[in-house]
Order: C-alpha cells, then structure tokens, then sequence
C-alpha cells in the first residue's frame, strides 16, 4: 500500500511540473516590454551592456547549460553565422544559470565570439519570466530586442539548429518594414 502512495505521488509530482513548465510560456516578458538589461563578457573579457546597444537589434537567448549538446548545437549556430549578424548591427547575448568560469571554458572550446551572461541567482530569468525546464535549468526561449530597447518578438519555442537563420531572417523583414 505504501510502495503504491509513492508511486502516485511521484506521478502526480511529474504530472505537475510538466504542467507548469507547459503553462510558464504564457507568462513569457511579451512582445512591447522594456527589455531588462543584461551584462555579458566575451571570450576576451571585454564587457557588453545590452542598454548600451540602444539605436540596434540585440539578441537575449537563454539556454539551460553550457557545452551540452543542444546548447552547443545553438551557440555554434549563432557562432556560424556572427558575421552576418554583425553586419546587421546585431548583438547576441547568451543567457544561463552557469558560472563565469563555466561560460569562459564554453566561450574558448567552441570559439563564441559574443557575450555568454551568468545568471547564477536567476534573476535575469525571473526578469525575462522565463521557465526552468523539466530539469531545473533554465528553458530554452530567445528574445529579440528592437532599437527602442523593447521586445520585438519572443520565440517561446526554440530549435537550436536552425535559430540562428530564422532570426536573421525576422531581422531582415523588421528591418524591410520600415
């Protein structure tokens, strides 16, 4: 009788936190909110301010951990095709709950040339509203900033292989629209 209480406590506790993991999208930062400000360094120390890129496009993607698979296959992605987003006047700013000297290890093995913030208290989740997954980490979700320092569009949902080129590709309309 015990064994079984467990196990239906157990299921109950999954049943949950897949419920609010799935119901935490709603409450993503939406699309016209000041965009919080975030403080990165890239792989040569230098320091990046997102409220400095004003007048510009920046990226705010949050991932749940560094040098992990899907994570690797994101920020390689974002890595390939830098060029082209500095050429668009863009900023990238990676977001997770890794440590500075995590984030660095990651930045230098993979050669990331933009700047990875640590937000080891998670406030910078909490400020964005954005999800720990099923494991604890942080979900993974992107945000494009507009030049107004506003979000322009949230991308609840994100497939590291191939959201590099789709933002650029949002970037490139928000750009012809006006």
């Amino acid at each position: 009788m015990r064994t079984k209480a467990v196990i239906v406590m157990s299921v109950l506790g999954l049943l949950t936190r897949f419920a609010s993991v799935a119901l935490a999208d709603e409450a993503l930062l939406p699309v016209g909110s000041a965009a919080p400000d975030v403080v990165g360094a890239d792989a040569k120390g230098t320091t990046f301010r997102l409220s400095a890129q004003k007048g510009k496009f920046a990226i705010v993607y949050f991932y749940p951990k560094d040098d992990t698979p899907g994570c690797t296959k994101e920020a390689c992605a974002f890595r390939d095709a830098f060029d082209k987003f500095v050429a668009a006047g863009v900023t990238i700013f990676g977001v997770s709950r890794d440590a500075e000297p995590s984030h660095k290890a990651f930045q230098q093995k993979y050669t990331l040339p933009f700047p990875l913030v640590a937000d080891t208290s998670g406030a910078v989740q909490k400020a964005y509203r954005v999800p720990s997954n099923f494991w604890g980490g942080t979900k993974r979700v992107s945000f494009l900033v507009g030049p107004d320092g506003k979000i322009a569009k949230v991308f609840p949902d994100v497939d590291p292989g191939v959201h590099a080129k789709e933002l650029l590709g949002v970037i490139g309309a928000l750009k012809g629209a006006k």
